[in-house]
């Protein structure tokens, strides 16, 4: 299959790297490496001629673990999975769920790539890409990433809509850490492929996955509020916050944390109104009445 598929036959628009690219990319990322390690080995056996066995044995051990574990996962974690030959031949490591990897993601694929790369000359990883569906070596197994490519058709789908203005910095004191990403998938994907969808379809969508989202973080959704622009809106949440863990991004100026579940006065939104996609919520008008959706946002 040359494209990921959600569970609700919703087209992922990533599609996995095939074996003999990210082979050359392999490639290309240990000459570079080992080329740095060998300089920096000889550079240590000059410095260090006058040293006994013991300290040159545990300065190459340092090197060793600095240089050919410590830099691909440097590099990896820095540039969100974008190593020197994944970017000549235009693949990147994500997420399951799509997202850019943290260090975490990085060191795990680093360690088992000691065994997968190192120690083995790629084979294992060889095989566990061509038995895996998807591609993915242990590494990527356990670290929960995947690697892409990002040179694809520019007629796939764009990035995800932005949620309404008027939901912007409401959910920020949701608990996210309980979602798990097949969940974030679901969500990022329908929210792609929302206005592809026959309306009835992607309601019931938005429904179930909105329910499932409200049982995970523990709030329900609020009322008056469409399933869909409450999706795009916890979304987005979870992309600002992944924002500033990356890049210590503060808070935009302004925007005021909010309870993560809150009553809304006024009348029920009308079916109308949450059965349309995002741009049909809009905020509230300047004479103070409240949208089409009924939601009147907190003083």
């Amino acid at each position: 299959m040359n494209e990921l598929v959600t569970g609700d036959a919703v087209v992922l628009g990533l599609r996995p790297a095939k074996l003999p690219s990210r082979a050359l990319a392999l490639v290309i990322d240990l000459v570079v490496v080992w080329t740095v390690y060998l300089l920096v080995t000889i550079g240590i056996a000059v410095a260090t001629s006058s040293l006994d066995d013991a300290a040159v044995a545990a300065l190459s051990i340092a090197t060793f673990l600095l240089v050919l574990v410590g830099g691909p996962i440097a590099v990896e974690t820095l540039s969100h999975g974008r190593s020197l030959g994944k970017m000549a031949v235009g693949l990147r490591v994500v997420r399951d769920d799509g997202g850019p990897i943290r260090f975490r993601h990085a060191l795990v694929r680093g360690a088992l790539g000691v065994v997968e790369l190192l120690m083995t000359f790629g084979v294992i990883a060889c095989v566990a890409s061509l038995v895996s569906a998807r591609g993915r070596r242990i590494g990527d197994v356990f670290a929960g990433t995947l690697v892409v490519r990002e040179r694809f058709p520019a007629s796939l789908p764009a990035t995800v809509p932005p949620p309404p203005p008027w939901l912007v910095g409401r959910f920020t004191e949701l608990d996210l850490s309980a979602v798990p990403d097949d969940l974030w998938l679901a969500v990022r994907q329908y929210l792609t492929r929302m206005t592809q969808l026959d309306a009835s379809v992607g309601r019931s969508m938005a429904e179930r996955l909105a329910g499932d989202l409200a049982a995970r973080t523990g709030a329900p959704v609020p009322p008056g509020v469409p399933a869909d622009a409450y999706l795009a809106a916890v979304l987005n949440e979870r992309q600002a916050r992944d924002a500033r863990r990356a890049f210590g991004t503060p808070p935009e100026p302004g925007v005021k944390a909010a309870p993560a579940a809150f009553a809304v006065p006024g009348p029920a939104a009308p079916a109308a109104a949450a059965a349309s996609p995002l741009t049909a919520a809009g905020p509230v008008s300047d004479a103070g009445a409240p949208p089409a959706t009924g939601f009147v946002p907190p003083a």
